[in-house]
């Protein structure tokens, strides 16, 4: 209202101020002064706040422009999609401290008006929580909530170390492999069978337990020499013949008598000692297993396949088949879902029964079809051929017409003779063309007419609509 005070323009507010109206005539001149000007700009304010120079503001008052500024681009963003009408977020970031604690994290709000009574797809609601994360410095999907207009909660938790997490994701996990084996399965007997003779739904039994397993083995026979030591040990003693004489002093004077020697024995010994220390490593294989989850427990399916029919029309009889047939088809089933019954471990069970199908609205609906292209066709076909037939009973009529009038029957036209003057020479009065007027009449061929067309459109046109105003006749 601002810009239409600021233009001098006359505006009026509809009722409850949804709405602004202005003159007829500046209508689209105030549209295009008003988008040069970025108005509207829908929902909030965003970066153009900033484009004002605002000196001696405080960090607080800047960080919370900022922020709004980032919620108003949001908003107008996921005001884009298609079935959203409009969009508020709100963003809530942990204050800038010394100390930074873990625990608190940013998180976002969004609240979305759906246009009608629509709903907003898993896709789209996705989308959106990605659009906030993505551009939000530290936040992440799972802390994005969105909230519609009716209050309901279109976000889900699905962090993996969430108890609903685990269990949106499990089944999620097993939602999908279960349409995947059923499709696989109606595949291969829609080529047998036809298509829509079979139904099959599995029903999948996973298991998510995660196991860590460690194993030993030794080997006996498989022996490694680890340590060896080996003591060599020898000891050796002997003993000789010596000379001696009696104790004292005499018998080491010169004046002593002489002394006989006397000899004693002596003993002599020897002895080796070897010691050998071996030690040997028995061969031992340690296994470490990680079992993640997702193994197939048990799988079960449900088959059922249409009656076979013979016969045409009318005539059309069930006739059940042989238990060699529902065998082949039971194998089929069996090796397309990957089951393996001498698996003891596997409890696996595929039901196979013949049924017969309801195929009366099927049927209902192909004749109503055939019944509607028929009549297409055959209005198609009239409707051709009665336009042309009009066309062809008007030519005849403008035939029969032209073929029974004269030249002079056409106003503004005389007789038709030879051009210019006679063999005189003098100048004689003519008609359209240098033709004669004094020329004895003829019927109008189509040569003719189309010579005076060429030559004069104008007259030859206020003629031909006098003349059928008329009726063909001469005045």
């Amino acid at each position: 209202m601002g810009a239409l005070d600021d233009a001098k323009v006359p505006y009026r507010t509809g009722r409850g101020g949804a709405s602004i109206m202005v003159p007829s005539d500046k209508v689209y001149t105030m549209r295009a002064q008003l988008a040069a000007k970025g108005i509207p700009r829908g929902e909030g304010v965003g970066f153009e706040i900033f484009d004002k120079p605002n000196f001696g503001i405080s960090d607080f008052v800047q960080r919370a422009n900022y922020l709004r500024a980032l919620q108003g681009e949001l908003s107008r963003t996921i005001s884009q999609i298609d079935l959203v009408e409009s969009a508020r977020v709100m963003i809530v970031m942990p204050e800038n401290r010394l100390l930074i604690d873990s625990h608190k994290k940013p998180t976002a709000s969004v609240f979305i008006r759906i246009k009608g009574n629509g709903q907003l797809p898993p896709s789209g609601v996705n989308s959106v929580r990605f659009i906030v994360a993505n551009a939000v410095e530290g936040l992440t999907v799972n802390n994005v909530s969105v909230v519609d207009n009716l209050g309901n909660v279109l976000s889900e938790n699905t962090e993996d170390d969430s108890v609903a997490g685990l269990s949106n994701n499990q089944l999620a996990a097993r939602r999908n492999l279960e349409q995947y084996l059923a499709r696989k399965a109606e595949g291969m007997l829609d080529r047998v069978l036809g298509v829509g003779q079979s139904v099959v739904r599995v029903a999948a039994e996973i298991n998510w337990d995660t196991i860590t397993r460690t194993e030993e083995k030794f080997d006996p026979d498989g022996q490694v020499l680890r340590h060896s030591t080996l003591n060599d040990e020898t000891t050796v003693s002997s003993t000789g013949d010596s000379n001696g004489g009696v104790a004292g002093v005499a018998s080491n004077t010169a004046e002593s008598p002489a002394t006989t020697p006397s000899t004693s024995p002596q003993n002599s010994s020897q002895t080796k000692k070897k010691v050998t220390n071996s030690q040997y490593e028995i061969n031992k294989t340690t296994i470490n297993t990680l079992l993640s989850a997702g193994g197939m427990r048990r799988l079960s399916a449900a088959v059922f396949v249409s009656q076979k029919l013979e016969g045409t029309g009318a005539d059309r009889k069930p006739v059940a088949r042989t238990p060699e047939e529902l065998q082949k088809l039971r194998r089929i089933v069996q090796s397309s879902l990957g089951l393996v019954e001498a698996d003891p471990n596997r409890k696996d069970e595929i039901t196979l029964e013949e049924l017969p199908f309801n195929e009366q609205p099927a049927i209902e609906m192909n004749q109503r079809l055939e019944n509607d292209t028929k009549r297409q066709l055959y209005w198609d076909i009239g409707k051709n051929g009665l336009f042309a037939g009009v066309a062809l009973i008007m030519f005849l009529v403008f035939l029969k017409l032209l073929k029974k009038t004269t030249a002079n029957d056409i106003p503004g036209t005389g007789s038709f003779g030879p051009m210019g003057g006679g063999e005189s020479g003098e100048g004689e009065a003519t008609g359209m063309g240098g033709w004669r007027k004094d020329q004895k009449p003829a019927t109008v061929t189509v040569e003719v007419l189309n010579a005076l067309i060429k030559e004069n459109p104008a007259t030859m046109t206020q003629a031909v609509r006098t003349w059928l105003a008329g009726g063909g006749k001469s005045n």
